[in-house]
């Protein structure tokens, strides 16, 4: 039975949170069946009978917890619990979309963790004073088309039409093929843009260690980090390996060697939050008894302040050429891709740490290191992000795991903030 309440007590809501758990745990494990393989990973590309039968799934629950659904032109799903006035409201979510034998908890958790705070709201308290949304984004993995953040992007306007019909997947199926296929109109692809909320908040899994280690039941997120990705060729030459002498030689291995250790040492050096990671390489010619002629390596580098990015990036071609001159090697080094560090909203943050504290949850202040929808959103939306703990750290991976009593914290926390802004 719903009751009317001027003010809400925060043990009430973190009760009734616990209280019903076992109905957020049907709903991981219930989803996470959709694109399930034999290997135990998920597989659930956007737009893909497994993404859709999932999404089917959304729906559904968003009309049992008596929300009013609808799906817009890219394919993103709205539930809403309408408000009693009228005004800009507040929407929380994530992405349904897998990586390849991904796992159940990977931007899924962020929708039900929405959707199970503004359900427990609504029964508790009835309809908010303003609008309340839930939110399924499409493609925020860039698992199958060639670019990401379609959903968020669509929202905040940020779509260029023409990418409808130039992003494609492995088969060479549009983006716009393959909505349509779905049931979509990417045709109202202007009409997915929202100018009328006021807020934007996104619960995921940490996709890290910090807050295991810790012991800490949620991390407030200041700011997404900047990234950006360098190809790097180093050339030497081809020559024999037994009968050219060490001190003849120019070896693009070593010298790309001395660059991935380089790299390596200036970002532990720096310290937290920076990260500097070498993650693909190839050698030419590639026989045991060549002398490697060309290595081809990308860096990927990332901190949340501008300044210490360009720093990290100067110092990154920097090390390269020393490391090629070293070897009388050529070098190249191209940037293949860059995101700006993206802050949270600062008010929405302080109403998070806030709550935290009224709740008895313990929090931290953190920054993420992988890319999330929010870094879209807060471009025209103020926004915040909660993140909850992530079993050894792991993502990506059919071993990622949450267990339920450290998923409940963050769920009761988004409770308290939605409560607090729209009841």
């Amino acid at each position: 039975m719903t009751q009317e309440k001027t003010q809400l007590d925060p043990k009430e809501i973190y009760d009734y949170v616990k209280k019903n758990a076992r109905l957020v745990e049907d709903y991981i494990e219930t989803l996470g069946a959709s694109g399930m393989q034999p290997s135990g990973g998920i597989i659930r590309p956007v737009f893909s009978a497994a993404w859709l039968e999932a999404h089917r799934k959304l729906a559904a629950w968003m009309r049992e917890a008596g929300l009013e659904v609808r799906a817009d032109g890219i394919g993103n799903l709205w539930g809403l619990s309408k408000g009693k006035e009228s005004g800009p409201g507040y929407a929380s979510g994530s992405h349904l979309d897998t990586v390849k034998e991904g796992g159940k908890f990977d931007g899924a958790l962020g929708i039900l963790a929405a959707l199970s705070a503004v359900r427990f709201l609504k029964e508790l308290y009835g309809p908010p004073r303003l609008n309340l949304e839930v939110v399924q984004l499409c493609e925020e993995e860039g698992s199958r088309f060639s670019k990401s953040f379609l959903g968020s992007r669509a929202i905040t306007g940020n779509f260029p039409a023409e990418e409808l019909d130039q992003s494609r997947d492995a088969e060479g199926i549009s983006v716009r093929q393959a909505a349509r296929a779905c049931g979509f109109d990417p045709g109202q692809l202007a009409a997915a843009q929202r100018n009328d909320l006021a807020g934007w908040l996104e619960l995921h899994i940490e996709q890290g260690r910090l807050l295991e280690t810790t012991h800490t039941d949620t991390g407030i997120v200041q700011s997404i980090t900047g990234i950006k990705h360098l190809g790097v060729v180093f050339e030497g030459q081809a020559d024999h390996a037994g009968t050219t002498p060490m001190d003849l030689r120019s070896d693009a291995l070593v010298a790309a060697a001395q660059a991935i250790t380089n790299i390596n040492s200036l970002a532990r050096d720096l310290g937290r939050p920076a990260v500097g990671t070498v993650g693909k390489l190839s050698v030419q010619p590639g026989a045991t008894n060549i002398v490697p002629a060309r290595v081809e390596l990308t860096v990927d580098i990332r901190h949340p302040d501008p300044a210490t990015l360009a720093e990290l990036n100067r110092r990154a071609h920097e090390i390269c050429q020393n490391a090629a001159a070293s070897q009388s090697c050529g070098v190249q080094v191209e940037l293949l891709m860059e995101k700006q560090a993206a802050p949270m909203t600062p008010a929405i943050v302080k109403a998070l740490e806030d709550c935290a504290a009224e709740l008895g949850i313990s929090s931290m202040p953190m920054v993420s290191g992988a890319g999330h929808d929010s870094q879209v959103m807060v471009e025209k939306i103020p926004s915040a992000m909660i993140f909850v703990p992530s079993k050894d750290g792991r993502s990506h991976s059919r071993a990622e795991f949450t267990p339920l009593e450290q998923i409940m914290p963050g769920i009761a926390l988004l409770a308290q903030v939605f409560y607090r802004l729209a009841y």
